[in-house]
């Protein structure tokens, strides 16, 4: 038996107190201190990660201006510009921000000092580059030049930013080291704080209250064990059952019943109700368990769906145990778990995979001929280059010429191979942000790129208004030169090219064949020809990689242009088609979700 202290006396309640009370004080005081020491260290630790993180964001305001640099120079668009204008700004914030937080490291000052001085000479590097990659002053030398010391100094600048890094690492680690050393001791006063103080009021709360006050709070837990179970089971959608197999009695948690469609209470549970609600492909299986329980004692997982009333399908698994109480009663309890949010993201997942793969698959095609096919051409172009030097071309002989020809046209067809295939891999590859914008901006764009053509072929193009869509802007914008680009160059010989662009909003049941049903609305963007046409029984044929209804020496071309209108428009979760007569022009239809 065990012994517990007997306390009559008010006068001993009176010196339990006391000594609570002292030693209360005595703690928290203790406690206090220590607290005071771990506030010191942690602003210590803040220190060090506000370092590190003002240099990340300096390395990133860098790379921002870098990249927008880049995308300025390729596409000649001053929206790429956004982010090297600002940079500067923010280069500045961060230094500033740097310089107060390292005031008191003599070392970081000095390497700071270095950094700024590197960040400075490549600012003065894009500028260089924006300077000599604009039409009017375009050098490709000196662009050449300043891109590649732009490359130098920014594995510099990394390099400073690592060093710095690596300083404020060691820093680190010096202080985490006397946190840890501090902190490690705030368990041991807690929970001394805890249990003295928590010993001598229990003593006396117990010679206070007796039984009254003990039944008192031992109802109040289990009242809010009760609310947690039923809360817990609500939030994550499962429910408990138990089985009697002496009485065959079945009862159910509320939210049993919720799962099933039903409010608590509203059935009596059986085992043949149960089964009701099983589908009838799962009914079998589900039946087998529930005998094979009673023999083997356990219930594996069995996953099976259930039919609520309102004849949603909802996808459940079960588990249980068989048990025997005192009485030696059997009772099996058991656990419902309705896992259709699961299943569905794993359905989602499934099909993330299958794209992945395809993917893969293209890319592994794309790095077979970039790592192989393209480099013979190149070989050949650097052999016959080397073999003619300039003082030979005034006495060079007919096949001396001739070689020269074939070099400059090999080479020619290799740098459209390999912008079209870069571009089609771009399209895999890069970062899919979504943008709401106006697609006739983008198709003024797709014009101006195809300026000179047009001009050239004294093609008129008529567009009636487009619709404003969340899109990757540059990827649609390819898609319109793409398509335009494509009527241009087969149109007919002495026929002006005329291409007409028109929108619509349809609806996705109207072709069941081709649109994602899970999308009510699609916009139908209508491109229409006068070009020479081709065979519709290429209608399918003309969006696969790499495949030409001509020959190149008819029409240039790597047969990458349609591929890549193809994966655009998958890209956004559309579909593309294609019709054509011959000799009397092609229509290209994509439809985009709205």
């Amino acid at each position: 038996m065990k012994w517990i202290p007997n306390f009559n006396s008010s006068n001993s309640l009176r010196v339990i107190f006391v000594i609570a009370v002292f030693i209360l004080l005595f703690l928290s005081s203790i406690a206090y201190k220590h607290n005071q020491d771990l506030n010191e260290s942690s602003k210590l630790v803040m220190h060090t990660y506000e370092i590190n993180i003002q240099l990340e964001r300096l390395m990133s305001a860098i790379k921002d201006a870098e990249t927008g640099q880049r995308g300025y120079i390729i596409t000649r668009n001053a929206r790429f510009l956004t982010p090297y204008i600002y940079s500067r700004d923010k280069v500045n914030t961060s230094f500033i921000t740097l310089k107060k937080l390292t005031a008191d490291n003599p070392e970081q000052q000095k390497n700071l000092e270095k950094l700024f001085k590197l960040i400075n000479q490549r600012f003065v590097s894009f500028e260089n580059c924006l300077k000599y990659s604009d039409p009017k002053t375009y050098d490709k030398r000196k662009l050449d030049n300043h891109m590649f010391g732009g490359r130098i100094l920014m594995e510099n600048i990394r390099f400073k930013v690592d060093e710095m890094n690596d300083i404020e690492k060691a820093y680190l680690k010096k202080r985490l080291k006397i946190y840890d050393a501090e902190i490690s001791l705030s368990p041991l006063f807690s929970i001394s704080l805890f249990l003295v103080a928590l010993s001598f009021i229990l003593l006396a709360y117990r010679q206070i209250s007796r039984d009254f006050e003990r039944l008192k709070i031992y109802n109040k837990k289990l009242l809010i064990s009760s609310g947690l179970i039923a809360e817990s089971e609500t939030i994550g959608k499962f429910s408990t059952w138990q089985w009697d197999l002496d009485t065959h009695k079945i009862d159910y948690s509320d939210n049993q019943y919720r799962l099933l469609g039903f409010e608590p209470g509203s059935f009596v549970p059986e085992k043949g109700t149960f089964l009701n609600f099983v589908h009838q492909d799962d009914k079998q299986t589900v039946a087998e368990s529930m005998d094979g329980i009673i023999e083997k004692g356990t219930l594996p997982f069995v996953y099976y769906k259930i039919v609520r009333p309102d004849h949603e399908i909802r996808y459940f698994k079960s588990t249980g145990k068989l048990l025997t109480d005192q009485q030696g009663s059997k009772i099996l309890l058991g656990i419902n778990f309705d896992i259709t949010d699961e299943h569905l993201l794993n359905i989602e997942l499934q099909e993330r995979n299958k794209e992945l793969e395809k993917s893969n698959k293209e890319l592994a095609s794309f790095n077979h001929v970039a790592s192989h096919d393209l480099q013979e051409p190149l070989r050949k172009i650097q052999t016959f280059i080397s073999r003619v030097s300039d003082a030979d071309k005034a006495v060079m002989s007919e096949s001396g010429k001739n070689y020269i020809t074939k070099i400059e046209a090999s080479a020619k067809r290799m740098r459209v191979l390999i912008d079209d295939l870069l571009l089609f891999s771009r399209t895999n590859t890069t970062k899919k942000e979504f943008i709401k914008v106006n697609l006739n901006e983008l198709l003024s764009n797709a014009e101006s790129e195809l300026g000179e053509v047009i001009e050239e072929k004294k093609a008129v193009i008529t567009a009636s208004k487009l619709p404003k869509l969340s899109v990757i802007p540059y990827q649609i914008e390819q898609l319109f030169i793409n398509l335009i680009g494509n009527s241009l160059k087969y149109s007919r010989p002495d026929v002006a090219p005329e291409v007409t662009i028109s929108s619509e909003k349809v609806n996705a049941a109207d072709y069941p064949e081709i649109l994602e049903q899970t999308v009510k609305k699609f916009h139908k963007i209508t491109f229409t020809d006068n070009g020479m046409g081709f065979d519709p029984q290429f209608k399918e044929t003309i969006f696969i990689l790499f495949q030409r209804l001509h020959s190149k020496t008819d029409y240039p071309g790597t047969g990458i242009g349609l591929a890549i209108c193809k994966k655009i428009v998958e890209n956004h979760k559309g579909h593309i088609t294609a019709d054509s007569t011959l000799d009397q022009g092609s229509v290209f239809t994509v439809f985009l979700p709205d």
